[in-house]
């Protein structure tokens, strides 16, 4: 009983260290790093990697980088052969 307390506490205590570790690095920051952070400051760590990637996304510069590359890949599929249908 008390082995199935323990686990349950490590897996719920883990999940937001979990969390903001696979967050940043999907937008390419270090796992471990944030991990970590995650693991010290739990709730403080996941509000920071939230704004750092939000003031990321909103960046004006991002976004023209983004619609870059969306055109460049389209244009890439066009020139092999492949169509790719519009988002609009």
């Amino acid at each position: 009983m008390f082995i199935d307390i323990l686990l349950a506490l490590v897996c719920a205590l883990s999940f937001l260290p979990l969390t903001t570790g696979y967050c940043a690095y999907s937008y390419g920051r270090s796992f471990w790093l944030w991990f970590t952070l995650g693991c010290v400051l739990p709730i403080v760590s996941f509000f920071i990697l939230f704004a750092l990637l939000y003031r990321k996304e909103m960046d004006r510069g991002e976004q023209l980088l983004a619609e870059a590359k969306a055109i460049l890949a389209k244009a890439d599929a066009r020139a092999r052969g492949v169509e790719i249908p519009d988002e609009d």
